[in-house]
Parts: structure tokens; sequence; C-alpha cells
């Protein structure tokens, strides 16, 4: 696709421009909306419900004594939606995704340790912690799952997916079963120990085929696309790790995967590339000279937006030959070459990739995120998604992520306009200062939203306060 050079430069300037316009109107849920998918049988309305309200009042995170430790040894606030509180419900070291068990207890995974951690709610006091696995190879990913009588975890390895029978009050792993081995990882020969997005994720959906993202090995290379397994990609497998098949790819890194409840629809929250060369023939900075190939901050900030979107059998969404461009709405995102990878769209016509269903702000990082249809969180939520937003590393300054956003769904299953859902860990951004990231959020069998944070080592709920 090679824009006109006074289209692209109208294009990006729009995007550019009306970007805070589109963060501003995040308040609603309304907004414009993705192509319809046909099985949303039970994905259900908002509307009877009552809206989503964006976290809009600043309180006091309610901190434990036996957990005031640095950086809860000073009050921190945080912004959430009107009618929640939160606090620090637990610490957890570098905690990263978390998974709800059937009996209520809360797993989170420590990939550093090759740990798994189990969190056992216990009335007026912290939770009890259990050490549930060990001596795994970075263990990321969870996944509870029933096939007939028998539930199974299942857990994402760099290497390899294994799964052991759960009971119900396990505070120790089963003997596990590898499910799929051999996945790339650092250990790869051919990637001489740099794999920059070893960690894996998952889902399985409710026909128990299970879908495993392998994420790329860098910011940007063809090489991920010509490996065996293809990196930047999504597999399925059987529920037994036979049978896999490329499901779709140009996704550079698939954290989060969930289907929406009830359904055979996967979404994935996709951290999109960094440090992107201007890819249009003319002066987008309007000094006088064309700006083809130069690394525009301006430009840099905001783009390519961070994909949230609908995962379509068979779909390629374009890294790295193809990048997304913002819009105001962050929706039905355009394509454009890549300067640096497909130069006249020499390698892969970017009008025929798959674009994005919405799009968060470039750079937040978007990692875990769960669909809330099938939880007990209060009703104005429980038809939509949160993703926690990691964020920004390079950025000019710390606008972006560092907070939990949500995102409604329409019956169609189509996402509508973000929304802030809980915020407040920058201290100031221009001096790239924070003292939290989130990583993953859940919902916990109260009603109460969970989110980790690996760089605070900690576990936050927000609950409403009416119950």
């Amino acid at each position: 696709m090679i824009y006109p050079s006074g289209a692209a430069r109208g294009l990006v300037r729009l995007a550019v421009l009306t970007f805070g316009l589109h963060l501003a109107g995040c308040s609603g849920g309304g907004g414009a909306t993705s192509t319809a998918s046909p099985d949303q049988s039970n994905v259900g309305s908002s509307a009877a419900q009552g809206a989503p309200t964006a976290a809009t009042v600043q309180v006091n995170l309610e901190v434990p004594t036996a957990l005031n430790a640095a950086p809860f040894n000073t009050q921190r606030q945080l912004t959430v939606p009107p009618g929640y509180g939160v606090r620090l419900w637990a610490r957890v070291g570098g905690a990263r995704f978390m998974a709800l068990a059937p009996n209520g207890d809360v797993l989170v995974s420590h990939p550093g340790s090759g740990k798994i951690f189990l969190l056992r709610e216990r009335a007026n006091n912290i939770p009890e912690t259990f050490e549930f696995a060990s001596g795994m190879q970075k263990p990321h990913d969870m996944v509870f799952h029933t096939i007939g009588t028998i539930t199974y975890l299942y857990i994402a390895e760099s290497n390899r997916v294994t799964r052991a029978v759960y009971g119900a009050g396990d505070t120790q792993s089963r003997s596990r079963e590898v499910v799929v081995a051999n996945l790339p990882d650092a250990s790869n020969t051919e990637l001489r120990g740099a794999y920059f997005h070893e960690l894996k994720n998952i889902a399985i959906s409710p026909d128990n085929k299970l879908y495993v993202s392998i994420a790329s090995s860098c910011n940007v290379c063809v090489e991920d696309t010509q490996s065996d397994p293809q990196r930047g990609a999504i597999y399925e497998f059987a529920a037994d790790g036979s049978n896999r098949r490329l499901f779709a790819r140009g996704l550079r890194n698939a954290e989060g995967l969930d289907f929406i409840p009830g359904t055979s629809i996967l979404w994935a929250a996709v951290n999109n590339r960094d440090e992107i060369r201007y890819p249009f023939n003319n002066d987008f900075d309007a000094d006088g000279a064309i700006d083809l190939g130069k690394a525009l901050p301006k430009f840099v900030d905001v783009n390519p937006p961070e994909p949230f979107t609908k995962v379509r059998d068979g779909g390629h969404y374009g890294w790295p030959f193809c990048n997304n461009l913002a819009n105001a709405a962050m929706t039905n995102l355009e394509l454009f070459p890549d300067f640096d990878f497909n130069p006249n769209s020499s390698q892969l016509n970017c009008a025929t990739v798959d674009r994005a269903s919405k799009g968060i702000r470039a750079h937040s990082a978007p990692l875990g995120f769960s669909f809330l249809q099938d939880s007990t969180v209060p009703p104005a939520y429980r038809n939509g998604a949160a993703v926690a937003l990691h964020g920004c590393w390079n950025c000019s300054s710390l606008r972006a992520g560092y907070k939990v956003v949500y995102f409604p769904f329409d019956a169609a299953g189509n996402a509508g306009a973000e929304i802030d859902l809980l915020s407040g860990f920058v201290i100031d951004p221009d001096a790239r200062t924070v003292w939290g990231r989130p990583v993953d959020v859940i919902a916990d069998s109260k009603g109460n939203f969970l989110v980790s944070d690996d760089y605070a080592g900690a576990i936050y709920q927000m609950y409403p306060l009416s119950r």
C-alpha cells in the first residue's frame, strides 16, 4: 500500500493530533466497532446492566501492616471508578500471570525462579502463601480446563507446555506430563541465547483445543517468519498436544490470549514493535525536508498501536512487514509497509493483511487480559475485557500504559471504546518515574478485580464498596 504524499501526511497527522481526543472521549462505552462475529449466542448486552464507569476517583491504597515494606512504606494513591476501593492484597516478588482455581485460590507465576505460588484467602488476614510448583523453565501463563470429569492445570513454560490433574484444595502440583515439547526459547542454537520474548502464553477453547503464542525473538526480523515453528505466531494443538498446526501469524508478541466465554472466538493483546522509521515520502514535521526513513519521536510515540484483536483462523496480522497506523477511534486499524522490511510492498501487500479490531496506544505493552462475562464482578463490567498495560520503556515520556483498562463489548462481540479501570502508578511521566507496573488482571471468586505487578512485587484487589 503506497500512499500519495499528501494523503499520508494527512492520515498520520490526524492520528497524532486526534489521539488526545480519543483519550479524552474514552469515558463512555460507545465508539466505532469492528466487524461483527457470527458465534455470539451468549455474549449478551451490557445496556440493561448499566454502562461501565471510568476510573476518575483517587483513593489511598490500603496496605496491611504486614505488607508495608517498600514501595508501600510510603502512602500510594490509585485512581479507580466511583464506588470502588483498592487494597494491597498480597506480596509476590516478580508477580506475573494469575489463574483462578475452581475453589477460589489464586495461582501466580514467577518466571525468574521457575515457581508458581498459590495464594489462599484468610478472614481478617493476608492470604496464606504456598509454593505450588517449582523446578520449571520460566513458567508464565496458566489455564484451568476441565475435560470430561477431569480438571487439569496447564502451565506454559518457555520451552514447553505441561499439565497436571488438579484436585479441589490442592496446595502443591501433582505429577505433571509434558503436553507440548521443544518450544523455542533462548536455549535454541539458532538464537544463540538471544530471545527477547521467550515467555509463552496459552488459551484453551470450549472444544478442547490448546492455543500457544510463540512470540518474536526480536523487535523486528524476517528470520522469525522462516523458522519452524514460526515465531510471532499462534499455534493450535489438541488438548493432549497432538495435531500441531499454524493458526495465525504476524502477531509480534501476543501476551494475552482468551476466548469470549461460551464461544470459540479467540482474542489476543499484542505487544507491537518499537523504534519504527517514518515510512512515507513527505515532510511530516514541516521542517522543509522529506522525512522518509527518519526516526521521528512524535510519530514513534503513537505508532504502531498495540493490537487488541479477534484472531482469525488462518489470519495474518502483518508483523514484521506491515505496521498499524493509529486513528482517532483506534478501530479497524489501517496498515502500511514497513520501511526496512517491506519497501514498496515488495514482501507483502498490506491491503491483504487482517486489520486489528482495536488499538491501544503505542508502546503501552498490553500483557494479561481477561474476559469478564462469566465472572461475578459488578454487572456494569460483566460484558467486556480488562487489559493490564505494563507501560512504555522507551517513549519520550511515560504516558503510555502503566494502568489497567476496560473494553466493553456489544451483543455482536465488538469491542467499544477503551476506558481506564485502574491507574496512578506513574509518579512523574516526564521524569520517567513509576512505582508499579501492571502485568495481569483477573476476577476473583467474590467479584473483585485482582491485578498483578512485577515491578512492586504485588497483587492488588480492587473491590466495590457496596459489598
